[in-house]
């Protein structure tokens, strides 16, 4: 489990693909104080497994396995050297849950739409993928790039007999200290962010179709 309080920029220094599977390995500093092999860090949300480490003296490059259905269902399909990633580690019983709880496995990837700057934030749109878009609620939780933020404004539901593809979207208003020390500070219209909407949503619509 994570809280998408990310606690540092690592950059990935290496990619190396195989038939069905990629090998990343990435630079950090932070998340790997006390780290094991087998532990898990959110690389841009997603949960990954620590399969090596190899230290420095300036922290130091881990390495872990992403499987095809990974690289097929996250950003991290087109992750490539010299990219930076937002990292956070699991959490811990002594870990304070400043953001919200979630579970490292992505529901989905969605592009920023527009940016619009205000006197110390920056208002951010991104399109969502419109099966996603019932779990998404004004004021309620959501992931970004492994990102815990609270979502300030969303796009009216899809009637029920409409298009399928009909655009679908929230807003997000991204505070000084999130701009700077994360990766959506510099995430530009059209590129690809990792979405995770809040899993209590998704138990709860499953209970009550059970139910009906």
């Amino acid at each position: 489990m994570f809280t998408g309080i990310v606690e540092e920029v690592g950059t990935v220094e290496v990619r190396e693909d195989h038939v069905d599977s990629a090998v990343l390995r990435i630079r950090a500093e932070r998340v790997l104080e006390g780290v094991a092999l087998g532990d898990s860090i959110a690389v841009n949300g997603v949960c990954l497994t620590v399969t090596g480490v190899q230290p420095d003296g300036a922290g130091g490059v881990w390495s872990t396995d992403v499987m095809a259905e990974t690289l097929s269902r996250s950003s991290l399909g087109g992750a490539v050297a010299g990219q930076p990633v937002n990292l956070e580690r699991a959490v811990t019983p002594q870990t304070r849950l400043g953001g919200h709880m979630m579970q490292g496995h992505v529901d989905g990837v969605g592009h920023v739409v527009t940016r619009k700057p205000g006197d110390m934030w920056e208002v951010v749109r991104i399109a969502i993928p419109s099966d996603l878009a019932r779990y998404v609620v004004e004021k309620g939780s959501i992931a970004v790039d492994g990102v815990s933020l609270t979502v300030s404004a969303v796009s009216p539901l899809p009637e029920p007999d409409g298009h399928p593809d009909a655009d679908a979207w929230f807003e997000v208003s991204l505070i000084p200290t999130t701009l700077r020390e994360t990766t959506l500070g510099v995430r530009a219209p059209g590129e690809p962010v990792n979405l995770e909407v809040d899993v209590i949503a998704k138990y709860v619509e499953r209970l009550l179709g059970g139910r009906r």
